[in-house]
């Protein structure tokens, strides 16, 4: 197992905000990705106080590589009051940008894609001027769920590539580089802001990096994020290298200089870590 360098170890926070946070959370049954997934980045959003909430439960039914999330063989029920407790509680935190990512549901006839667009529209019902941004799977490629997702009027529809496509079948077996790409397409193709995130460490090559933002830019992608893969548990995949801050900086500078509108490359940088700042500043 390769050490980890200095750049790669962050402080967890203060114990006092993080559980306060997650009061707040558990009062009304809600998951975010910051725990389920184990983000580092945690302590410090959970302080400002910041979240991305994680619908459809906790419980995914794909087994990516990468991930933490739990992969029970029964997902949950479809919490029928999920949106309006994510709308409530958002405004009770004061948020201005909030993110809404799920696990995924291949279960459901339409992915959840039903559930977000009524997140979406309870968000913006309580809070009329928020962004609303959301990160979703890939709904198997289906027209009809992406579409009830975009309908909803998300400002923001991010969805992540994850790694290059040489290492799908590795970190992400049951998807596809190519769908996933064209869910963004479609996306963009309605007029929404597109995002979307890869994490490096796996094993690729910096070719490759630079060739996965080419294709995003060549669909007209607004916004990437690059961030280091590390292993959340002993149960996902080791880490191949750890990526040195430079290399991060040359990622963020390629995809700018190709056209790419907002680039937020760094080790800790995850796909809905500091979204508000990143729209706002284009980078960091």
């Amino acid at each position: 197992m390769k050490r980890l360098p200095p750049w790669a170890k962050k402080m967890l926070g203060p114990a006092s905000r993080l559980h306060e946070m997650k009061a707040v959370l558990r009062k009304r049954n809600l998951h975010t990705v910051c725990e389920s997934a184990r983000c580092p980045n945690i302590g410090e959003c959970f302080s400002k106080p910041t979240a991305t909430f994680m619908i459809l439960g906790d419980v995914c039914t794909r087994r990516c590589g990468f991930c933490s999330v739990d992969k029970r063989p029964e997902p949950l029920v479809v919490d029928p009051c999920e949106p309006e407790n994510v709308a409530v509680t958002t405004k009770e935190l004061g948020l201005k940008h909030v993110v809404v990512t799920s696990v995924t549901r291949d279960d459901l006839p339409d992915g959840g894609a039903g559930q977000f667009a009524l997140t979406i529209r309870a968000i913006k019902d309580n809070i009329p001027a928020i962004l609303v941004e959301v990160l979703t799977p890939d709904f198997k490629g289906e027209e009809a769920s992406l579409l009830k997702v975009l309908r909803a009027g998300p400002d923001i529809f991010n969805h992540n590539l994850e790694t290059v496509p040489s290492l799908y079948p590795l970190v992400r077996p049951q998807a596809d580089y190519r769908r996933s790409l064209d869910v963004l397409k479609r996306a963009k193709a309605s007029g929404v802001m597109t995002k979307s995130g890869i994490m490096v460490g796996f094993g690729e090559t910096p070719g490759e990096v630079r060739l996965v933002l080419d294709d995003l830019v060549s669909i007209g992608c607004d916004a990437v994020t690059i961030g280091q893969y590390l292993r959340p548990s002993r149960d996902n995949l080791d880490v191949r290298e750890y990526i040195e801050p430079a290399v991060f900086k040359e990622y963020e500078e390629y995809g700018r200089a190709i056209g790419i509108r907002y680039v937020y490359s760094g080790p800790f940088v995850r796909s809905s870590y500091n979204a508000e700042q990143l729209m706002e500043g284009g980078g960091g």
